[in-house]
């Protein structure tokens, strides 16, 4: 089964520096048919303008996945952290039981991300950051895990999150297929960054978000050159 999320119906914010699409209730935004989706519980379509961001400000108990879609996002953070991530690349931040950061477009360009929030498998613990590039020529006609709470996939190159749950990353050609195996019980949430695609018959525009449960294999074929982003959680 899947639920589309059409990018025109989701909450928004327009801040100035800062123009933000909600695909679940965030700050001002709230829809109580559109609070999580098992354990995702935040996806943020962020346009934040050039010489701006976010000042420091705390977070715990919640794993902050961003996925920088063009320009870069430079991290700073109350654990001694700073890095800068660049399109297509992955940063990934646990909470735990407390921690300060900032995220400032330092760029000349507008910067564009996704920022995904999970919820823990457990409360509290050492906070964390990392940030790895993940090149999308790796990922052309396959997902490629992006981050995740699994063990050998955090082997296999995944940035560690602290959930159970993975972030997985896509390109594909327009008219190429992939098919993805969601597991029984599990909520998968797909997005595609730029194109368009067809989720077993439902057409999914860029931006748009599509909910995916009950389990089974789901086909995606690209209607268009495509860049995919999805979560597979709890």
């Amino acid at each position: 089964m899947i639920e589309k999320r059409a990018f025109a119906t989701l909450g928004h914010a327009d801040h100035g520096w800062l123009k933000a699409r909600h695909h679940f209730s965030f700050a001002n935004y709230y829809d109580p048919a559109r609070v999580s989706w098992g354990a995702l519980r935040v996806w943020n379509d962020d346009e934040i303008a050039p010489n701006s961001g976010f000042p420091p400000h705390p977070h715990q108990n919640m794993e902050i996945i961003t996925y920088v879609r063009s320009g870069a996002i430079t991290h700073q953070d109350s654990m001694g952290n700073v890095g800068r991530t660049e399109a297509g690349d992955v940063q990934v931040m646990s909470a735990g039981s407390g921690v300060r950061h900032a995220e400032y477009n330092l760029e000349p360009e507008v910067t564009r991300i996704f920022q995904i929030w999970i919820e823990p498998k457990r409360l509290g613990g050492t906070p964390g950051w990392g940030a790895k590039p993940f090149p999308k020529g790796d990922r052309s006609g396959r997902f490629v895990t992006l981050a995740s709470g699994f063990d050998d996939e955090i082997a296999a190159g995944a940035l560690p999150i602290r959930a159970d749950a993975r972030v997985l990353g896509a390109t594909l050609k327009a008219g190429e297929s992939i098919d993805y195996d969601l597991g029984e019980g599990r909520h998968g949430y797909l997005v595609p960054a730029t194109g368009e695609i067809e989720v077993d018959g439902m057409l999914l525009s860029a931006r748009d978000g599509g909910a995916l449960s009950g389990g089974g294999r789901f086909r995606i074929t690209a209607r268009a050159d495509a860049e995919l982003v999805m979560v597979d959680s709890e």
